[in-house]
């Protein structure tokens, strides 16, 4: 697994302001022995596959997209997970701690 990340500095500015979630903390989700549920996120054509991945750091859970450029994952939008992110983490992951119900 790699924990190479990137990502545009007037994106992760946006998206603090918007979601009040930063690129760095949204990257703690990343790491050995850290439960991930990913999918495809195809709902449309973006030009490139990108990945929503759902994890947990320090207790709540974000949901991060991003796309992989080269090793590294560039980050292109993070917030915390709504609930139908935290359902299907629960279901796949049961007993983690996950933030709110």
């Amino acid at each position: 697994m790699q924990n190479e990340f990137g990502w545009d500095s007037a994106k992760a500015a946006s998206n603090l302001a918007k979601h009040g979630v930063s690129f760095r903390r949204a990257a703690r989700i990343f790491g050995p022995r850290k439960p991930l549920l990913e999918r495809v996120d195809d709902r449309k054509d973006y030009g490139e596959e990108r990945i929503r991945a759902v994890g947990e750091s320090e207790g709540v859970l974000y949901t991060v997209v991003f796309t992989w450029r080269g090793d590294a994952r560039r980050l292109i939008s993070a917030h915390k997970s709504h609930w139908r992110d935290r359902r299907d983490y629960r279901a796949l992951h049961p007993g983690g701690s996950g933030g709110d119900p």
